[in-house]
């Protein structure tokens, strides 16, 4: 198996509480793939079981191909994955500059460089000395964006990344994850707002108490028959 991430009937929680059940799916170089599910249903376990926040309980994850039972939480930035986590993770002690070199800690050559990350998001060279926290929103999870692309990851994952964001903001994410997906790298997308996963991703996951319900291309079906899956 030689996909970037990939689950094998994968039960995972907290402790004692079991939060996923049977979890299958893979994500191969260059593609786009959403997971969708209200509130509560796990999709933000799935990403913590591969960062080894969540225990993995039985099943395997695999990166970049190497099968895993005991995953550190270096695991996947060394296996090229490289994650924007819901809330965004902004340590405010450091400027714009520290943040987005603290996402090149894995040394993983490729074409990422804070010269490029500023191209890709000129607000940040302007706001490059202030605190991480200074910044709106907006900017904060362009910030987010830019430190984990600092990684030069193969597969990129966002969780929620338009939460909390005005709609015009939601439009220049939806602009960059386009661009990223068409120059090569692999995305997944843990969100709700259709609007961004119609333009970002091309196959999607329906996740339901910890299962995996449904599965297709998003060309196959329709945001309505999406929408009755993300309401809460």
């Amino acid at each position: 198996m030689n996909a970037l991430l990939a689950f094998d009937s994968v039960e995972a929680g907290y402790g004692y509480a079991r939060i996923l059940h049977g979890i299958s799916f893979a994500i191969d170089k260059g593609d786009a793939v959403a997971i969708l599910g209200r509130n509560g249903v796990g999709k933000t376990t799935i990403v913590n079981t591969f960062l080894g926040i969540a225990r993995l309980l039985s099943g395997r994850v695999h990166l970049q191909g190497t099968k895993y039972r005991d995953i550190r939480h270096y695991s996947a930035a060394c296996a090229g994955i490289a994650t924007v986590m819901q809330g965004r993770g902004i340590l405010p002690n450091l400027t714009v500059r520290e943040n987005l070199l603290l996402g090149a800690a894995p040394k993983r050559s490729g074409p990422w460089s804070l010269r490029r990350v500023y191209e890709l998001f000129p607000i940040l060279t302007e706001r490059a000395d202030r605190p991480g926290n200074a910044l709106s929103g907006g900017q904060q999870q362009m910030l987010a964006i830019g430190r984990a692309l600092m990684a030069n990851p193969d597969l990129l994952v966002l969780d929620e990344p338009s939460e909390g964001l005005a709609p015009v903001i939601v439009d220049d994410v939806a602009k960059v994850l386009q661009r990223l997906s068409d120059e090569g790298t692999a995305i997944l997308l843990i969100e709700q707002n259709l609007s961004l996963v119609e333009r970002v991703v091309r196959s999607y996951h329906v996740l339901s108490k910890g299962r995996v319900v449904e599965q297709g291309l998003l060309a196959n079906t329709t945001l309505a028959e999406l929408q009755k899956h993300i309401i809460i």
